[in-house]
């Protein structure tokens, strides 16, 4: 598969390709638009042949029976418990995962948690077409959370969708899949209880000359109109039990 995004900052860092234009419609998909519509034509005039040579039938009566309505005030409302869009059209905030009281919150990212479109544009390599790219996907708002534990640094986002035409999240997780599957020297994982969400460990460092090498993992996922990113960066490289659970207490809050 290939991504129609480019790869977000921070994540696996490759260069993005150029974006698949939809194919052109030829003489053959015409032709099998013309026979759909020709055949529509021809059943309903058969029908209506048939019709005509039938003797009339007989109208039913117009008074009809009147029948007893049910009885109560209808079904019971679901419970914030049972209806998921309680939970998502609320303070999206209120569904990251709690920072560690021990972790020191990453100064990098907002104070107030929310990430707009043009903030999370930002984060990828190539922010104005992703700006564009969001706007017709029809990005709805963002939401992120971040800190430092010892040798590492953690930082979970959510990605709001609002799920009009598209599959929205599911493909922006696709996405940040397939980058960080062509990263190279990278194990991944099926995260338990989720269609397909996935964990990555990149077994490579990051190296810069006069900086330490910079191991990472990420994770993609997605739960109804919500994406889930996770990263995490360390000096060593990353286990994988440590991202996974991160992972996993996300989704489970979704």
């Amino acid at each position: 598969m290939t991504p129609s995004v480019p790869v977000a900052e921070g994540f696996a860092v490759v260069p993005p390709v150029a974006v698949r234009k939809p194919r052109r419609r030829g003489r053959t998909t015409a032709l099998i638009g013309a026979a759909l519509v020709l055949g529509l034509v021809a059943g309903t005039c058969t029908g209506y042949l048939v019709q005509a040579d039938r003797e009339p039938t007989k109208l039913p009566p117009l008074s009809q029976p009147v029948l007893a309505q049910a009885k109560g005030e209808g079904p019971e409302p679901l419970s914030a418990a049972r209806d998921r869009s309680v939970k998502t059209d609320g303070d999206l905030r209120e569904l990251l995962i709690e920072k560690p009281r021990s972790a020191e919150k990453d100064d990098w990212l907002p104070d107030d948690g929310w990430m707009d479109l043009a903030a999370f544009a930002g984060t990828y390599k190539e922010p104005g077409y992703m700006f564009g790219h969001l706007t017709t996907e029809k990005f709805r708002r963002a939401v992120a959370t971040g800190w430092l534990d010892d040798d590492h640094g953690v930082e979970v986002r959510l990605i709001q969708f609002h799920q009009e035409e598209t599959l929205a999240a599911a493909a922006l997780a696709e996405d940040g899949q397939y980058w960080a599957d062509d990263a190279g020297d990278t194990d991944s994982w099926l995260v338990p209880g989720t269609e397909d969400g996935r964990v990555y460990v990149h077994k490579r460092p990051e190296t810069e000359p006069g900086y330490e090498p910079v191991y990472s993992a990420e994770a993609h996922a997605w739960r109804g109109d919500i994406t889930v990113q996770v990263l995490v960066v360390g000096s060593e490289p990353i286990e994988k039990k440590m991202i996974m659970k991160l992972v996993e207490r996300q989704m489970e809050r979704l």
